[in-house]
């Protein structure tokens, strides 16, 4: 199954819906941090996140940061999306390791414990929005109900997962948002309640072969449900030797000087997809010169 986001609404407009899956944006992104299982499923659970997210946004240029301060071992993640649904990430420390919880999951609570998301939306306005909660439980899905409940009064239920395969790639990964309108009825949202009491996990859900519109089926067909658009989603990263020059020009004359100085080649690399940009001492001299103000 190829990675793709569906978007929709429910009983007459009462709900609004997007649902994902993610498993080859969350195993490249993977790939690129060598992650540990426990990094694999926070990270992977925050892209999947963005990139609903990202695809609620209404202008092509508009992007949306998740970011997450926390005291637990992760030390924190950072993850971009697009109104395309194109989306990017790190995490702070991708090596932790924690013992498996009781009940046989990934400790991703543990590895973020106590902490701060924030929502950023750069929608072009002269400053960005920013909407920070407290996490609640780490585990992210939680952590995103909470803040759509609290800085958007958005009703909303969020659910996201990563399986991992034994030899620690990742097998499925995916997850829905569902919100509800103002004027959702009592009886819609009892309705809604009470299926998402019911449903188990959306990595149970996805390992048994269900499809995103089928997870939905069941947790919105009662309601009268409408797939209005599928688009595709993908871990991409816009970084090139050109921008990343370009901030390495940003550091001033005085920096740039000392490490042509040093006579040696520098490494640059991008947080989000870990690519390393290398500049030879030729490069940084033709850098300085842009970096000098024209006389």
């Amino acid at each position: 199954m190829e990675d793709y986001i569906i978007r929709g609404t429910a009983a007459d407009n009462q709900v609004r819906f997007f649902a994902a899956y993610t498993r080859e944006v969350v195993e490249t992104a993977r790939q690129a941090h060598n992650t540990s299982p426990v990094a694999t499923a926070a990270l992977g659970r925050l892209l999947t996140a963005g990139a609903m997210m990202g695809s609620m946004c209404k202008n092509d240029s508009d992007i949306l940061t998740l970011k997450i301060q926390c005291q637990g071992p992760i030390g924190g993640l950072m993850v971009t999306a697009d109104s395309c649904a194109n989306v990017k990430g790190y995490v702070h420390n991708p090596d932790v390791m924690l013992p498996i919880r009781a009940d046989g999951k990934l400790d991703v609570g543990g590895a973020l414990d106590l902490g701060v998301m924030s929502v950023i939306k750069d929608i072009g306005l002269k400053d960005p929005y920013v909407g920070q909660t407290h996490l609640v439980s780490g585990e992210i899905a939680e952590d995103l109900t909470y803040y759509f409940a609290t800085s958007e009064q958005i009703p909303s239920s969020v659910a996201l997962g990563v399986l991992m395969e034994k030899n620690n790639t990742v097998k499925h990964a995916g997850g829905f948002i569902i919100q509800l309108m103002p004027f959702a009825s009592e009886e819609v949202i009892s309705s809604l309640e009470k299926k998402i009491q019911e449903f188990t996990s959306i990595t149970t859900e996805l390992d048994k072969g269900k499809t995103p519109e089928m997870i939905m089926e069941g947790l919105l067909g009662d309601l009268g449900m409408t797939v209005y658009d599928k688009v595709p989603t993908k871990f991409a990263c816009n970084c090139s030797k050109e921008r990343v020059a370009k901030a390495v020009i940003s550091v001033g004359e005085q920096e740039l000087q000392s490490m042509i100085d040093d006579g040696k080649p520098i490494e640059v690399n991008c947080h989000f997809c870990n690519t390393n940009y290398t500049f030879t001492t030729n490069e940084l001299k033709e850098m300085l010169k842009k970096a000098k103000p024209e006389e």
